[in-house]
């Protein structure tokens, strides 16, 4: 077996185990920090979406760095470093007294973890080009089964052993994931500069904020919005749609396990395709079916409904950022990959930031259930992007037929 085929199964296992150990604690949250003394109805929203913010608002400042470290010192190295003090920062969580602990770890774990793109950049230095969209595709589902899993399993131990046990119990899979990453990850060899799309001797950071990736880049960022706006909130309407804490962190942990599920099923099956047919065409029509599918979202009303409704959204949406990810890849050289998704990094987790921002303030104006029209705003204006971006390669090709 090719070598950058066994890498990828291996970081896909340690995602697997390291997103799960994520999941065991972090999704309950909002149940955790009531157990902490916050219980006003409006300090918990605020607390639940500044507590979402956090490692997004350290993440993106250290993501660029990390990215830059990674292309000069190599992305194994990244990885081991994300993992490890993702096991010191899960563990401290059980440890908390206070919902301010919680505060200062949060903004710890976005300086120093960041598993998911130091595996990505990993996968994208190592891999053939025209692999890229199934083996970035193929790694992010590991990203939606370790939070199905996560949510699934840590909502029972949470629920038999109390939340704090759910959090060591997550630091133990994640040092098995580094031991994974230490032991048997090889390759990570500096990439000599393959032939791209990009034009030879082409500067380092021109290259990287050409305007094809820059759009592309504004998409990503839009994509993680519309993933993560209603996310920390689905343990509150869960609460408010049965009306009680009884048994809510079970339910929410199969929620989440279920719509982990689904994506990474999509994020599979759309990536194969990505490497087959144009990934634009392919985002443009996800969105549709998405924009959709939120409208519908947005007029129904129960647990059933909500479930079945949002849990599409997912699955429809669930192949968006592999391709797009892929597709700025494919326009970087390998050497500049990890500086790239460093920069990724940045734009997803300012996305991740705003998101958990504008949702409580819309649920404490307006209710939770309204956030759906937000999430509809942003899967139109991503549509748009995507057309946008559609225009833009047609007038690239136009001036490059006209230079022959």
């Amino acid at each position: 077996m090719e070598r950058w085929r066994i890498n990828l199964y291996i970081l896909w296992i340690s995602q697997v185990i390291s997103l799960t150990s994520f999941g065991f604690g972090l999704p309950f949250i909002p149940f955790f920090i009531q157990e902490l003394g916050v219980t006003d109805p409006e300090q918990l929203k605020i607390f639940t979406g500044i507590l979402s913010a956090a490692p997004a608002i350290t993440m993106a400042i250290m993501s660029p760095i990390w990215g830059i470290l990674s292309d000069k010192f190599g992305q194994k190295m990244m990885i081991q470093r994300a993992m490890l003090a993702a096991v010191i920062i899960i563990g401290g969580m059980g440890f908390s007294t206070s919902v301010w602990h919680l505060l200062i770890l949060r903004f710890l774990q976005g300086l120093f973890t960041g598993t998911i793109t130091a595996s990505s950049a990993f996968v994208a230095v190592n891999t053939p080009n025209h692999k890229l969209s199934y083996a970035l595709g193929f790694l992010s589902s590991s990203t939606f089964i370790g939070y199905s899993l996560g949510p699934y399993l840590g909502g029972m131990v949470a629920d038999s052993f109390g939340y704090r046990v759910s959090f060591y119990v997550g630091a133990g899979l994640m040092l098995i994931g580094f031991a994974l990453v230490t032991f048997f990850l090889k390759g990570d060899k500096k990439p000599e500069r393959r032939k791209t799309s990009v034009i030879k001797g082409t500067s380092k950071w021109k290259e990287l904020f050409a305007v094809g990736i820059m759009l592309l880049m504004a998409m990503l960022f839009l994509q993680r919005v519309i993933r993560t706006i209603f996310s920390p909130f689905v343990p509150l309407y869960v609460q408010e749609l049965t009306h009680t804490t009884v048994g809510a962190a079970s339910t929410t942990g199969s929620i989440n396990g279920l719509i982990g599920l689904v994506t990474a099923v999509a994020a599979i099956l759309i990536s194969r395709l990505g490497d087959k047919y144009d990934k634009m065409r392919l985002i443009r029509i996800m969105l549709l079916l998405g924009l959709v599918d939120v409208l519908i979202l947005n007029f129904t009303s129960g647990m059933t409904n909500f479930v079945v409704f949002y849990t599409l959204l997912f699955f429809i949406i669930g192949g968006i950022e592999p391709l797009i990810t892929s597709q700025t890849a494919e326009m970087t050289s390998p050497d500049k990959r990890g500086t790239l998704f460093g920069i990724q990094g940045l734009v997803g987790s300012l996305g991740w930031m705003i998101s958990p921002v504008l949702g409580t303030y819309v649920s404490i104006q307006f209710g939770i259930k309204q956030i759906f029209w937000v999430l509809l705003f942003f899967v139109f204006l991503n549509l748009c992007m995507a057309f946008i971006v559609r225009n833009y390669r047609k007038k690239q090709e136009v001036k490059s037929d006209d230079s022959i």
